[in-house]
Order: structure tokens, then sequence, then C-alpha cells
């Protein structure tokens, strides 16, 4: 099996009468990409920048972007609120998010014991996942907002994967946290953006702070803010496909053992 890795650059390759049958793209650029007469039956795709830049997404030259972003707003009541602009609006953003983790984190305490600690495919387990939304408030809102010199929690989960810049490695824990140690850090996580929100006015919103990625450009608090709820929607997204995955993987062994 052929590997293509960032050593290889294949801007303006041509394939052509080629079977990319089972083919794995990840962390790769495909944006301008042109397939005709493709057989892309069972495909999966999964961006989740498309929609958060007003991207377009064309199949048989209709833009599929808006009805994915319908469509999961449909499934994810609440999600439609992630622009929120104003603090009524982010507080009612935040409640209806949490309704939806608090949820899914009760349908992880009625799967079987260690569920939180199953990873699907590679991607990060169910307690990963809240640890690196423990990193992402403590990156976007105790660092890059309240300006704390030292904002991250040992316990949190950087994503190495699309670049650490701005993070001390260092800091955070090489051996795995409890479940339990996770919980309790995310709750006091979840709790502080609770807060934030508010007390928070409408100027203060547009207060401006340095990138925590690049300090010479500046955000704003709202800024800061609505890449957490980006963050918090899409890792949600992720770890219900996930949950859905073990379920279903499960449910077969059960009949296959039938």
């Amino acid at each position: 099996m052929a590997t293509f890795t960032g050593s290889d650059d294949l801007r303006g390759a041509e394939f052509s009468d080629v079977s990319l049958r089972g083919a794995r793209f990840v962390r790769s650029s495909l944006s301008g990409v042109v397939m005709r007469g493709v057989e892309i039956d069972g495909a999966d795709i999964d961006s989740p920048w498309l929609l958060e830049d007003d991207g377009s997404l064309y199949v048989n030259g209709v833009n599929v972007a808006p009805l994915i972003d319908a469509e999961l707003n449909r499934r994810f009541p609440g999600r439609e609120l992630r622009h929120a602009a104003d603090p009524a609006g982010l507080r009612d953003a935040w409640d209806r998010l949490q309704e939806a983790w608090a949820a899914t984190m009760q349908r992880v305490a009625r799967m079987p014991p260690g569920t939180e600690d199953i990873s699907v495919d590679g991607e990060w387990t169910f307690a990963q996942t809240l640890r690196h939304l423990v990193m992402a408030t403590d990156k976007w809102l105790r660092g890059a907002v309240l300006g704390i010199d030292k904002p991250y929690h040992p316990a949190g989960e950087p994503n190495a994967e699309y670049g650490t810049d701005g993070l001390d490695l260092s800091v955070f824990q090489k051996t795995m946290p409890s479940y339990d140690e996770v919980l309790e850090v995310r709750a006091g996580r979840v709790a502080m953006v609770r807060d934030f929100i508010a007390g928070t006015t409408a100027e203060q919103l547009q207060a401006t702070h340095p990138a925590p990625d690049e300090p010479r450009f500046t955000v704003t608090t709202l800024d800061c803010l609505h890449v957490i709820l980006h963050e918090e929607w899409e890792h949600h997204r992720f770890a219900v496909r996930d949950l859905d995955a073990i379920e279903a993987k499960a449910l077969h062994a059960g009949e296959q053992d039938g």
C-alpha cells in the first residue's frame, strides 16, 4: 500500500482511471480538488471548518454545505446558537450546549465500564475528548481573554496533530489522569465559561487580546468564545459518532455470539 506524507507534494496531481478505493486522507488539504465521473458511494468526509468559514462543497453542481449545516443543527439542537454575538445569546448558547453534553455524559455512564477509554479508528477516546476541551478553554479563556500567565491544567489534552503554537507541552501530564479526575476538571471549566459569560457585557465582548497562536494578531473576547463554542460542538459531534460506533460494534458482537 502506497503511503504519502507531508514530504510528498501532490498539488496539481492528476489521477485518471485509477482506484482510490479504501484510501484514507488525514490532515490533508483537498481544497479545490475537482472530481469528474467518480464513484463516491460510501465515501466519508469530515471537514469541521467547512461550515465555519462559509465554505462550499459542490456535489453534482449543488453546494451541499448549507444543507449539511442545517442537518447538523437538526441533529444537535442548540448548535445553531454557536454564533451568538451578545451576552444573552451566549448564555443561551452555552446552556443549550451543556444540555447536549449532559445527555451524552449520562449515555456514557450507562454504557459498560471502560467505554470512556475506547478509541474508535484511532480517534480520541471520550475521556481524551473531555481533556482536549479543558485545554481549549484554558487556551482561549484563561490564556487569551483573562491573560493568566500559566493557564493550562496538566490534565488537558493538546491537539499536537494540528500544531501546538503557544503551548508548552511539558505542562501536560505524561500519564493518563483518571476519568473521575477528568470529570472534575472538566466540570470546573464548564462552570468557568458559564460564570464568565454571565458577567460579561457587550462592550467587554469587543475587547481585543493577542491571538494565542500568533500574538502579532489580535482577537476579540467574542472571537475566543466562538472558538470555544466551535470546539465544543465539533467534539461533541465526534463523541456521539464514536459512541454510536461502539454501541453498533457491541450489538454486532452480541448477535454473532447469539
